[in-house]
This record gives structure tokens, C-alpha cells and sequence, in this order.
């Protein structure tokens, strides 16, 4: 258990035959409460592991029902009824006749007051990144196998106890290159009404603490929650490694292949003429989401502030950072790669270049397959006598493995009023004005799809990062000229290269002074490429650090104002 994948066996479960599906949850006096958050019973065919592990939106789903509790406590009954919302099925009576495995789990929210006088209930990151199937803190129940057989008679529901709870997370370690940095946000303290932090995963260059009068430009490597800095390995790979299987780039082995890059990612850090930087990974879990999409909202609060004004100055402080603007760049990939355009045209001064890779949508225009200013829907392309679905992710084979409507039925099992801590639901959290009820308001009815134009309006004027470009460019132009760098893959799986097309086009046309910006694709190549036509996706999303110091170091050389120190950290 504890997170941690395992085969099942009715040796150590008991089975129960149900004529018709009746389940009852509950959890023991021992487990403290009452709790509020949101309740789900999944169902799952599949042994190889827990079912909590198996709810996603792909092909290979298990079957999920979810509720809202208020106030749950130790004892008490709830029902699966008509109330529950069922994904991908939507009754327990369409549930076909067979042997399964059933778990409860319960993942918890905390009450919120915020500044704006709103109240909320969300899900505190509690360490692991907003994922609600191994948050710390949240009951669950063992697999218990039944069987489903209408010839079969039973008198009462099954009962699933939660008397189980995922333990906390040990902290990790600092190193002589990695450290770990924690600070107390004021603004984000006093958006939520409580303690709220923010966190760095710190690379420090070879020869830091021998050269102590050395100062370093900052890289800011924008991605999801890092628990510590990814794909560095001071040791050589294990091996003895049992070599795995990567169903999303179709290799055997990919494990191997990730620990001897990581090693590698040391042999060239440490290694006498690779560019010397601090590299950042920024930790900032909330209430909605692994991340914050590093810009002020809302919902979320001044997280870009609070990033931007308390975090990296408090790192360059620590570590000795030039701790100017001509001296600090972005990049990331996916969310990432959105996070770093967003932070170069939202802080321009602050930073002296972005390399985005395949980024979330950055053109509303193309949010993903749908304009949210012209469609009225964004699950189907209707018309009166023909309605067909719009997808929402697809396979190297161009085959469409989602629909829009299926990723966001996945997200509402998991949780509503945008807490389902997914990725339509952050994008609505970050973009969306703040509803009355002190939740995001919708850009499309989750059941329906219906397009809130209102809605759709406010995203524009604050995060179509294309229609800012555009509509700012006076302004933005002297500041952000030759800084804008884009990548993806003409296959991404989630359509991120339909809005990147479309900022091309908007990059194109801009005058006095024109943009400068790179914008390049890869034919064939899936989510997420990042610019490198030399190796393929699943070697180059390994390597963004080698990647991109380079052109850092080309950036200042160009670019660093007269007087500016680049000469003390070349060592």
C-alpha cells in the first residue's frame, strides 16, 4: 500500500456476490474527523494494481463515483445513489456482470477564508503535488474483490471501510548541488488567510563554493511539482535495475534510459566548460493544483508576485545571483513552457528570454481544438442536424484516445466547482473571474459545454498571451524583441500546436520593432518537443538543462548591458 503499486489477490480478500450493485462507505473512530471533501468508490477489472491508480481519462479507465461530504463523520453510512456522479459509466446499473475489485478513498478538504471575503473548501497540497490518489492525509480502503451476478441474491450493501490513511512525505535532502529552499509567502499568506509557502529545488554550478566572489544568472526551469530537482544523478545508473516498460514512448527499459541521462546531466554540469547558472525548479502546489501557472489570479491569489518578488530574490540572495533582469531566462516545457512566455511578457523587464516548449494553449483562439470566442460549445461542432464530438487528446497514431467531454467527466468524478486538482479545471481556477459562490466561473458548462462568453472575455484581456503580445506590442515591443523562442510537435497529443501556429502568425506581423522570435516545429513529433531535431522526444525531454544553457550564455553574450559582470562565474 502506501502509494506504492501492488498485484491483487483474493488470497488475502474476501469476495461477495452481489445480484444487483449495493455499496455502503464509512471509516473508523480511529481516523479522526469529521472531514469534508470528496468521496469516490472506484471499480475496477484490471489486478495489476490499486484501483485508486487506475481513474484517469484514457481508453484504459476504471470505473469511478464520486460525492460531495460536508461533515462526515466516523460511523456514518454514505450510499452509492443516484447522487454520486459516475465516470465513465454513469450508474452503478450499467456496471456488466463480473468479478472486480472495489476501494474507497476520501480526499480531504480544508476550509479557506480568503481576503475577498470568499469561503472555500479545497484540497491543501499536503507535499505530493495536488494528487488526490496519494495525497498525505486521505483514507482509503484495502481492494475488496466482489462479484457482480444478477442470478445471485444478497440482503444488504457492501460495506468499504477507510481505515486506512496515506502517510506523510519525508522531506528531501540537500546535496552539495541540490538545495531545497521554503519561505513563508506574505502575499499568498494573506490572499488565503493562512500560512502559505513557496519553494525552490536549487541546482548550484560546479565550483560554487570555491569561488565564493563569483555571482551566477538564474535559469528558472518551469514544469509541474518537483518534489526535488528531477534528472540529476551524482552515481552511475543501478545495475542491477529491473528495466520497465514506457507505454508512452513504446520503449522497454525507458527506467535504464532515465537514470543514465540523469547521470549524464552530472558528468556535463560538473564538467570543466559547461555554462556555470543557477538552475530553479519552483515549487508552488495550491489549492487547485500541482502549480500556479506562475502568474497572479483571481482565484489562486498574486502567486506571479509572490514568485517573481519574494522567491527568486530570496534565492539570489542565498546563492549569489547577478539578480538583474538582463541576467535571468525561463523555460519549461507544457505547462511549463506556458509558464515561461507568461512570466517574459508579464515581467518583461525581468527576464532576458523564454523558451517555451510545446506550452498550454497561448492563443484562446485555439484552446486546444476550440475558439472560445466564436464556438458556442466546446464538446461538439454543431449544427442543427449534426452534432460530432471535438477530441481531446490523440496518440502518435493520430487516433483520438479522448474526448473534450471525456476529460472533463473525469474531471467532475473527481471533484467540482474546480477542484478536481486536473488540468481543465486549473486553467478555469487561474483564468476564470472569481464566481459568487467564491469558485472559478465556468468558460463552458462542464455537463454541457455551453461557452460563457463572459467568461471567455476575461481570458482575453488577461491571459491570451497572443492577444497581449499583439495588443501591447508598443510597449512590450523594445522589451520582449528577440526574447520569445517557441517549440512543438506538429502531433502534440493535446493540440498545443494549433495555438502556436496562430501566435506565429501574430509574431509575424509585428512592427517597429519586429518580434525576432523563433518559432520551430518537428513533423510527426508528440507532446511535449522542445526544439532538438538531433534525438527523439523521449531523450530530449531529458536534457533541457543541456539543451538550453547554451543559448543563455549566447543570450548574454549578445545582450548583457556594458559594465555587467560576465566574467565571474566563467570558471
Amino acid at each position: 500500500m502506501n502509494g506504492r503499486a501492488f498485484v491483487l489477490s483474493s488470497i488475502f480478500f474476501p469476495c461477495f456476490l452481489l445480484s444487483q450493485s449495493k455499496f455502503s462507505l464509512t471509516y473508523p473512530k480511529d481516523r479522526g474527523g469529521p472531514f469534508d471533501g470528496r468521496l469516490l468508490l472506484m471499480i475496477s477489472a484490471d489486478t495489476t494494481t490499486e484501483p485508486r491508480f487506475q481513474i484517469n481519462d484514457g481508453p484504459n479507465t476504471q470505473q469511478g463515483f464520486g460525492v460531495n461530504v460536508d461533515g462526515w463523520k466516523a460511523g456514518q453510512a454514505k450510499v452509492v445513489d443516484k447522487s454520486w456522479f459516475g465516470y465513465p459509466k454513469k450508474s452503478l446499473a450499467d456496471i456488466p456482470p463480473r468479478e472486480y475489485w472495489v476501494q474507497g478513498l476520501l480526499h480531504k478538504y480544508e476550509t479557506f477564508k480568503r481576503s475577498d471575503g470568499h469561503t472555500v473548501k479545497l484540497p491543501m497540497d499536503r507535499g505530493e503535488g495536488q494528487q488526490w490518489n496519494r495525497a498525505p492525509g486521505n483514507i482509503f480502503s484495502k481492494p475488496k474483490k466482489i462479484v457482480i451476478d444478477p442470478r445471485k441474491k444478497t440482503a444488504a450493501a457492501i460495506t468499504i471501510s477507510l481505515d486506512q490513511e496515506i502517510p506523510p512525505i519525508p522531506p528531501p535532502k540537500d546535496t552539495k548541488y541540490i538545495k531545497h529552499v521554503k519561505i513563508k509567502s506574505e502575499r499568498l499568506t494573506k490572499f488565503w488567510g493562512c500560512d502559505m509557502y513557496l519553494g525552490a529545488n536549487v541546482l548550484l554550478p560546479w565550483g560554487w563554493e570555491e569561488h565564493p566572489s563569483a555571482r551566477y544568472p538564474l535559469a528558472v526551469f518551469h514544469g509541474h511539482f518537483p518534489a526535488t530537482f528531477g534528472g540529476f544523478r551524482e552515481t552511475p545508473p543501478d545495475t542491477g535495475l529491473k528495466p520497465d516498460y514506457s507505454d508512452r514512448f513504446r520503449i522497454s527499459g525507458y527506467n535504464l534510459i532515465q537514470q543514465q541521462y540523469a547521470h549524464k546531466l552530472y558528468q556535463d554540469w560538473t564538467s570543466p566548460n559547461f555554462p556555470r547558472m543557477i538552475v530553479i525548479e519552483v515549487q508552488h502546489a495550491n489549492p487547485y493544483y500541482d502549480d500556479s501557472y506562475a502568474v497572479n489570479s483571481a482565484n489562486l491569489g498574486p502567486y506571479g508576485d509572490a514568485i517573481m518578488y519574494e522567491l527568486i530574490p530570496h534565492v539570489e540572495q542565498k546563492f549569489r545571483g547577478v539578480g538583474q533582469g538582463w541576467a535571468r531566462f525561463t523555460y519549461g516545457g507544457s505547462t511549463g513552457g506556458w509558464e515561461a512566455l507568461a512570466v517574459q511578457v508579464l515581467y518583461p523587464d525581468e527576464f532576458n528570454g523564454a523558451w517555451a516548449a510545446c506550452p498550454d494553449p497561448i492563443d484562446f483562439r485555439a484552446y486546444t481544438v476550440v475558439n472560445i470566442y466564436n464556438d458556442d460549445n466546446a464538446y461538439w461542432i454543431g449544427k442543427p442536424w449534426k452534432q460530432t464530438p471535438r477530441p481531446g487528446k490523440r496518440d502518435y497514431k493520430n487516433e483520438v484516445t479522448a474526448t473534450l467531454a471525456e476529460a472533463n467527466y473525469f474531471e467532475l468524478l473527481l471533484g467540482d466547482k474546480s477542484r478536481s486538482g486536473q488540468q481543465w479545471d486549473i486553467w478555469e481556477a487561474v483564468y476564470s473571474p472569481v464566481g459568487s459562490d467564491g469558485y472559478p466561473r465556468r468558460i463552458f458548462d462542464k455537463a454541457t459545454g455551453k461557452i460563457d462568453k463572459n467568461v471567455a472575455q476575461h481570458w482575453r484581456e488577461n491571459y491570451d498571451l497572443s492577444y497581449i503580445i499583439k495588443r501591447d506590442w508598443a510597449k512590450l515591443g523594445p522589451k520582449l524583441q528577440g526574447k520569445i523562442h517557441l517549440y512543438v510537435g506538429e502531433l502534440d497529443n493535446f493540440y498545443l500546436n494549433n495555438a502556436v501556429r496562430l501566435t506565429e502568425g501574430v509574431l509575424a506581423q509585428l512592427k517597429d520593432p519586429p518580434a525576432d522570435a523563433e518559432v520551430d516545429y518537428e513533423c510527426l513529433a508528440e507532446h511535449c518537443w522542445n526544439g532538438d531535431h538531433s534525438t527523439p522526444i523521449w531523450i530530449s525531454r531529458l536534457m533541457y538543462v543541456q539543451i538550453h544553457a547554451p543559448k543563455i550564455v549566447e543570450r548574454i553574450r549578445k545582450s548583457a548591458p556594458a559594465g555587467a559582470d560576465i566574467t565571474s562565474w566563467k570558471y
